[in-house]
């Protein structure tokens, strides 16, 4: 059983940083490849940011001059630091994570553990 617990969302203003933490416990960290998403009122669940077990990165192409995902292996926690905060960027962030798969690590679906969401705001 893996559990993850998403940390770090508030409200901040346009242009600020802000650094989301998901802690996971449960089998070792190093089997996972772990991601990022959002999701926005009234629009569907999107992709932000993947870190594979290797330690490659993948971003969305709206995020990924602004967001950097990292992990700390010392602690099994995965960070999503986001600078330059835009209103638009404003959504649930949820954290997931999956074993070894050739799915597209894109599509919310082909992960298997999810935390609760911790929500970000942005104002203008």
């Amino acid at each position: 059983q893996v559990q993850l617990v998403e940390s770090g969302g508030r409200l901040v203003q346009t242009g600020d940083s802000l650094r989301l933490s998901c802690a996971i416990s449960g089998r070792t960290w190093g089997s996972y490849t772990v991601g990022w998403f959002r999701q926005a009122p009234g629009k569907e669940r999107e992709f932000v940011a993947v870190m594979r077990r290797n330690g490659s990165t993948v971003y969305e192409d709206s995020v990924k001059d602004r967001f950097i995902i990292s992990r700390d292996n010392a602690k099994t926690t995965v960070y999503l630091q986001m600078n330059s905060l835009k209103p638009e960027d404003t959504a649930l962030y949820y954290c997931a994570a999956r074993m070894f798969s050739v799915s597209s690590l894109r599509v919310a679906s082909n992960y298997d553990w999810w935390g609760q969401g911790t929500q970000v705001t942005v104002s203008s």
